[in-house]
């Protein structure tokens, strides 16, 4: 399990200033704007040169609205160290696009006036492998003045790294990844797919062998270290896990591996939905988050008093976010869509409880195998999805937990087997829609706090506008209308 997080009693940082306004080494965070710009060229032109040498003719530089939608803007490999320099132009109203592009407005951001700029993350740049002649980057956004952009959610993610780092604690995290894979067709065709094998089945890798080794194979170019790939129990569904990493740094990953995955698809003929709900009524995508909390090199979910190993820093840890949960479903489970897919009894952790091993718990301990526990041991959040920002979902949740360890509580009873067949009211259920997720986010000052109050509001804006827009649809109609927009 992971952690870090601003406590409750900490004043938000004012731009450009507290703990991880300019990032850390360790997270492979860029150097503030107002850092050394002849520094920040040197390492841009540094990565030019590898990048003309792996044939880069461009640089995709990314962040990740308050939908949960991944914007772009590009530059080719001459205006790198420029970009790396002064950053690129990038207006503030993006805080507030919905998922469908529709345009709102919250008290601190949005409108047409205002510019920010968007720095790639140098560091961080690596070729597309599925994408010939271009690289990535995440980027971070700052004021044209040089101060950090309140609402860049990539840099509260950092800010609440700067946290745990604070007490003495580092953190590990992986996002596990989940989508579906449909014959390419016109955007309001229903899907249809390529594969007809069972849950689980070899028989969808025999069937799409050479789609999921070039989806490894362009994982591995990039870098990145595969766990496991596996069909999943839709149809046409498929996960694959990569090796934890800083939470910031597994953020980054999480939005890398959905454009492989995606570039990989269009190049066999294929599209992708990462959406929570691709037919209603059926199994989703999740998009779970694995943390594990960490002082010293020794996993603090390992070897303690606690329950199952766990230490007094683990379990308070773990104690706040699951307290958190029904709030942190703003930040974890973005879209109405969402909650068709946090339904009880699929696996998707629609109780607000926890257990050893216990799938049908939103918050599933996971101790490992005898031998390999001390580096294993994690938890598991089950109830988010691909719809979150997952900078605003790993921030969220290490706001929660190191309150959580601040207060050192101490988690509820453990719950096993399916909370559906317990008693009526025996277990707390997570709202059952953005309603309930929405009035539990307005009253929580953690995270105003945590958040600071430009990115809450901007959030709450967006949540708010979608949920009031798919008031009266249909599962059918929300499923539809979400599907090919993650």
């Amino acid at each position: 399990m992971t952690t870090g997080a601003v406590a409750t009693d900490r004043p938000e940082p004012t731009p450009g200033s507290g703990p991880g306004a300019g990032g850390h080494a360790e997270d492979g965070a860029v150097p503030p704007p107002r850092a050394d710009r002849a520094e920040r060229g040197e390492r841009a032109r540094a990565a030019v040169d590898r990048l003309r040498t792996a044939g880069v003719e461009a640089v995709a530089v990314t962040w990740v609205d308050n939908a949960g939608i991944a914007r772009v803007k590009a530059v080719p490999l001459g205006g790198l160290v420029h970009a790396a320099q002064w950053g690129i132009g990038t207006a503030p109203c993006f805080d507030v696009f919905l998922a469908d592009d529709t345009i709102v407005t919250s008290p601190l951001i949005g409108g047409p006036t205002g510019d920010l700029r968007l720095y790639p993350d140098v560091e961080r740049i690596v070729p597309l492998a599925a994408q010939p002649g271009w690289a990535w980057a995440p980027g971070d956004r700052y004021t044209q003045g040089g101060a950090p952009h309140p609402g860049c959610q990539r840099l509260f993610a950092r800010r609440a790294v700067a946290a745990a780092a604070e007490r003495g604690l580092t953190l590990k995290a992986g996002i596990e990844i989940e989508w579906v894979a449909a014959l390419a067709g016109p955007p309001g065709e229903e899907p249809r797919y390529p594969t007809a094998g069972p849950a689980y089945g070899m028989q969808r890798v025999t069937e799409l062998s050479d789609y999921l080794r070039d989806v490894l194979r362009a994982l591995g170019e990039q870098g990145l270290t595969v766990l496991q790939i596996h069909p999943e129990y839709a149809a046409g569904q498929f996960e694959v896990s990569v090796a934890p990493e800083g939470p910031v740094e597994a953020a980054d990953t999480s939005v890398l591996v959905r454009h492989t995955v995606r570039a990989v698809s269009a190049r066999h003929g294929l599209r992708v939905s990462f959406a929570p709900v691709v037919e209603a009524g059926g199994v989703g995508n999740g998009g779970h988050l694995h943390l594990s909390l960490w002082r010293d090199g020794r996993n603090l979910a390992h070897g303690g008093p606690g329950p199952h190993g766990l230490t007094a820093e683990a379990e308070g840890f773990l104690a706040g976010v699951l307290g958190a949960l029904p709030e942190l479903l703003v930040l974890g489970c973005s879209s109405p869509a969402g909650y068709l897919r946090l339904v009880p009894s699929h696996w998707a952790g629609a109780y607000q409880c926890w257990g050893l091993e216990n799938r049908e718990a939103a918050l599933r301990l996971v101790t490992g195998s005898t031998g390999e526990r001390a580096s294993a041991a994690n938890a598991e959040i089950k109830c988010f999805d691909a719809t979150a920002n997952p900078y605003l979902a790993v921030g969220g949740v290490l706001a929660a937990g190191l309150a959580g360890l601040d207060q050192r509580l101490a988690l509820p009873p453990e719950f096993t087997g399916d909370p559906a067949q317990a008693a009526p009211g025996a277990v707390p259920r997570l709202p059952a829609g953005p309603g309930e997720a929405l009035a539990a986010y307005r009253a929580s000052a953690l995270l105003r706090e945590a958040l600071g109050e430009p990115l809450h509001g901007a959030v709450l804006a967006v949540r708010q506008a979608e949920s009031e827009q798919y008031a009266t649809a249909t599962p059918e109609e929300l499923a539809a209308a979400t599907r090919w927009r993650y």
